[in-house]
């Protein structure tokens, strides 16, 4: 798990350009604090920065073989989990290997498959290979987008990195956004390929982007496919299990020391129980990690989102797995204190508008790399396996738009309601939003004979896997590299996505209740108690000190009228909030706060051009 990013310019010798490399790579310190290279021919230059999960000493990067028509060069982010049978299949073909990485496993796999080693590889990666053979670099990111993987095409060539940031820091890149970027700030529907910054573009999940003189090219190796399903319930839930082991087992593989973040929901409690499992086998106990603040589980108030606290169901899933286990307790303080907003925004570049869970889970993530350097997370299974309100809600079901927008707005209320009138009005919003829910909806395939219900949640749950988690993959991504820690989405591996994703929705949902297959293919590792627990999002503080610190950092804010977020903001409406009483441990109620707070901080330290107009 790295930090990568690079230039290729068909007009200029690179040779020239080392300081601009060297403060490219330089951005992404943080996801790689174990090493730092840089290479360059001229045409194409490198730059990489290290976490070392295997081949500690053996896996360096940029990595290179010279062949006699030229040199091919890889940067690689990520983990590919099956590279001990491709390195067979290499070995069993005449490639002869110098280290144990899987680095070293992609790079001959290229020489051996040019881009069609995407399809061969199961894992999370975003990689770029510069093919001196044939003057071209190839990009290749993961099939669903765990990884981050941003480009930026140049008049004579390409700009890439694994975060904006490591673009932006070249001079050639104005930090610019649009009234369409700020469209994506203020809804969640998660255009494909947008990035937000203006000429910037993502590499598309389960995409080969090729750059040569003749400019960018781009190959589609994997996408979500309407397959049918055939599989009684008992064979379902028997495969999902089967892959679970698999999966998990996979994703173990590690030569630093390893754990899991555990909530005490379904997902992740399943993930935990077969991982101490199959440790178990090997005389070796799983530490794992839960988040908690300070009084929420002996003052916790249900709410329309959470029934329960977190805490007693984390702690039946470590005595019954026998875990090593650890909470990490936060107080009001560290959620408000600015610095900790400071390190969020600077790891997401943008003001994302998750709030307080930003905070813990960048908080969390800190801690948990104190003791470990890879982490397994629950992440994606409700996407997977259909765990959120909104798949029930016979309102939310039948609505034209984003299902996850239609709950957040009505939990929360619109994040568009902090802006000022003549803005709001020039983004006009809702017709964007409407917009983006046809396209999306529109290339979703319906099998012959699939019912009018079947295929409404066929939708939903295609929504989810191509845009809502990728919002959540990228928020996991950004806070745990912002600390040097590798996270692990087992429910992410395409095999399992492939399968559940065209189990219908009867099966899914078979005893009424949400992940049902998940439940029942887990039903002998977890708790009584989890197996009977409903559905709680990621955890949010309660304790009402958090809003007030807010509030005093709107109130600082709003008596500085000339500061640019006004150009933004409706600062009437921010002093309102800031001075108004706060419903105690309301999440609605302080979350215009924190969207305030996050676009005031956001402006000063990347100072982007606005166009409003």
């Amino acid at each position: 798990m790295c930090g990568i990013t690079g230039w290729v310019s068909f007009d200029r010798d690179l040779h020239t350009e080392a300081a601009t490399l060297d403060a490219m790579t330089e951005t992404m310190a943080c996801r790689g604090p174990d090493d730092r290279g840089t290479w360059t021919d001229g045409t194409a230059a490198l730059g990489h920065r290290r976490l070392a999960i295997i081949d500690l000493p053996g896996g360096r990067q940029p990595m290179t073989v010279t062949t006699a028509q030229g040199t091919v060069a890889l940067v690689y982010s990520g983990e590919a989990y099956n590279f001990t049978e491709l390195r067979q299949q290499l070995t069993g073909r005449g490639h002869r290997f110098i280290t144990d990485s899987d680095t070293e496993v992609v790079l001959r796999g290229y020489l051996e498959w040019g881009d069609g080693l995407a399809e061969r590889l199961n894992g999370m990666f975003a990689f770029a290979l510069w093919d001196g053979r044939h003057d071209k670099l190839v990009m290749i990111r993961d099939r669903m987008g765990i990884k981050p993987f941003y480009c930026y095409p140049t008049p004579d060539g390409v700009l890439f990195g694994s975060e904006p940031k490591a673009i932006l820091a070249n001079p050639l890149v104005r930090p610019r956004i649009g009234l369409d970027g700020l469209r994506e700030l203020f809804t969640m529907v998660r255009t494909p390929g947008h990035a937000v910054w203006e000429g910037m573009r993502e590499v598309l999940p389960g995409t080969v982007v090729t750059v040569d003189r003749t400019g960018l090219h781009s190959r589609v190796y994997w996408r979500l496919e309407t397959r049918p399903h055939t599989d009684d319930r008992a064979t379902t839930v028997a495969h999902v299990r089967d892959l679970l082991d698999d999966i998990v087992c996979r994703q173990l593989v590690a030569d630093v020391p390893r754990c899991t973040l555990l909530s005490g929901g379904l997902d992740s409690s399943a993930m935990t129980a077969l991982a101490a499992r199959q440790l178990a086998e090997q005389g070796e106990k799983v530490r794992s990690f839960a988040v908690d603040f300070v009084g929420q589980t002996d003052h916790f108030v249900p709410d329309g989102l959470r029934a329960t606290p977190d805490t007693p169901f984390v702690h039946d899933v470590a005595r019954l797995a026998g875990t090593d286990h650890h909470d990490i307790v936060l107080d009001a303080q560290a959620l408000a204190d600015p610095a900790v907003r400071a390190r969020v925004l600077r790891a997401r570049d943008l003001p994302a508008g998750f709030g307080d869970m930003d905070s813990s889970l960048y908080l969390l993530f800190r801690a948990v790399r104190d003791q470990s350097t890879v982490a397994l997370s629950g992440e994606s299974a409700d996407e997977v396996f259909g765990g959120y309100q909104q798949f029930f809600d016979e309102e939310v079901r039948n609505a034209d738009t984003f299902p996850w927008l239609a709950m957040t707005n009505r939990h929360f209320g619109r994040d568009a309601e902090v802006l000022r009138p003549e803005l709001a009005e020039n983004l006009d919003l809702d017709a964007y939003i409407a917009d983006a829910y046809r396209t999306a909806v529109a290339g979703i395939r319906r099998l012959d004979g699939e019912s009018d219900f079947e295929y409404r949640m066929r939708r939903i749950c295609n929504l989810h896997l191509t845009r809502f988690v990728r919002a959540l993959l990228d928020r996991k991504d950004r806070m745990s590299m912002a600390v040097g820690l590798e996270v692990r989405v087992p429910y992410c591996d395409h095999r399992l996505v492939e399968y559940v994703y065209n189990t219908p929705w009867s099966l899914k949902s078979f005893d009424g209740r949400e992940k049902s297959l998940l439940r029942e293919a887990s039903a002998d590792v977890i708790p009584q108690s989890v197996y009977e627990r409903v559905k709680s999002p990621y955890p949010s503080t309660q304790d009402p000190r958090y809003g007030l610190a807010l509030q005093e950092q709107a109130k600082d804010l709003v008596a500085r009228p000339d500061h640019p977020v006004f150009e933004l903001v409706d600062r009437e409406k921010a002093e309102e909030a800031a001075h108004r009483e706060l419903p105690a441990g309301s999440q609605a109620a302080r979350s215009g706060l924190e969207r305030t707070l996050d676009l005031a901080l956001w402006l000063d330290m990347y100072s982007p051009e606005l166009t409003l107009s």
